[in-house]
């Protein structure tokens, strides 16, 4: 077995030509959970819930957005698509996708509106361009929704719906590393409600809005933002050896804290003045390394 790097990622490679092909088959991701918010005040509903300007989203496109709770933390992050006028598809990332779904039926009160999981709608995704999706254009693929999920890193597609793929925990590993290193934080529930969008500089990937009406935590948002107060962002590090989230992570001034991590990549939020300097994990030194662009949507 060899490697090659691939957005700052050691991917292992195997010589056989099967191999090679296979890296760009579709691989299920089952840590991405499907849901939808339809009905009539659907689109009331998702602008005055989620951070994300929902109502300047086009039918056929799809944003980053989430949801926060009333101290702007952030509960769970999710792509949003606008299929139509009254219909939506959330994929939620790593959070538990019934009781994300359980809690904001919560507000629904009188709202013409249903918020329903779809487990059973296949999420998978490939290492290749997508066919015909761009940017935050998704597009039809048969009985599917293509994504493009690419960056600066990698070509990348996703897949909601069609055929159900095969499990590859090596390529789903990969795939969540390359969420690290373009600055897309994969928060595990010991993670959830614990930091600001800001905190999580979620402005690099367009996914909160300062200007639209009101939403829970936006009062948070917005005097962090027009005051200038945002203390702490994110920070792409290389381990030594594989971090866990919530592993406190030392600086000559300060310090931070990991909020996610695969194999040897993991995005921690450290100070802004000073500015981060020789990072350690426990005994181990760390390397600070840039953010990789182009994820934003």
């Amino acid at each position: 077995m060899a490697g090659v790097f691939t957005a700052g990622i050691l991917v292992p490679t195997f010589m056989s030509d099967k191999s090679a092909d296979a890296s760009s088959a579709f691989f299920a991701l089952p840590s991405l959970h499907p849901l939808a918010v339809e009905g009539r005040d659907a689109p009331k509903f998702a602008q005055a819930q989620f951070m994300n300007d929902v109502a300047a989203l086009a039918p056929g496109h799809w944003q980053w957005n989430g949801w926060l709770t009333p101290k702007g933390r952030v509960i769970a992050l999710f792509a949003l698509l606008r299929l139509d006028e009254e219909r939506f598809r959330l994929l939620l990332l790593d959070a538990d996708a019934e009781g994300f779904a359980a809690r904001l039926r919560g507000f629904l009160f009188r709202s013409k509106a249903t918020v329903t999981v779809q487990a059973a709608l296949p999420v998978s995704a490939a290492f290749a361009a997508p066919a015909d999706a761009s940017g935050s254009r998704f597009a039809a693929a048969g009985d599917a929704l293509e994504l493009d999920w690419s960056g600066d890193g990698a070509p990348r597609r996703l897949r909601l719906g069609g055929a159900a793929a095969a499990t590859d925990p090596i390529l789903a590993a990969r795939w969540r590393a390359c969420d690290l290193v373009h600055g897309l934080p994969r928060l595990d529930l010991s993670q959830a409600e614990l930091w600001t969008p800001q905190q999580l500089s979620l402005d690099r990937l367009r996914a909160y809005s300062v200007k639209k009406g009101c939403y829970p935590g936006q009062e948070i948002v917005a005097r962090t933002h027009f005051l200038g107060q945002a203390k702490r962002a994110l920070a792409r590090l290389r381990t030594a050896q594989p971090a866990l989230p919530g592993a406190e992570v030392a600086l000559e001034t300060g310090g931070g804290r990991i909020v996610a991590a695969e194999g040897l990549d993991a995005l921690a939020v450290l100070p802004l003045d000073p500015s981060p300097a020789r990072p350690r994990l426990g005994h181990a030194p760390a390397q600070l390394l840039p953010l990789l662009e182009g994820l934003a949507r």
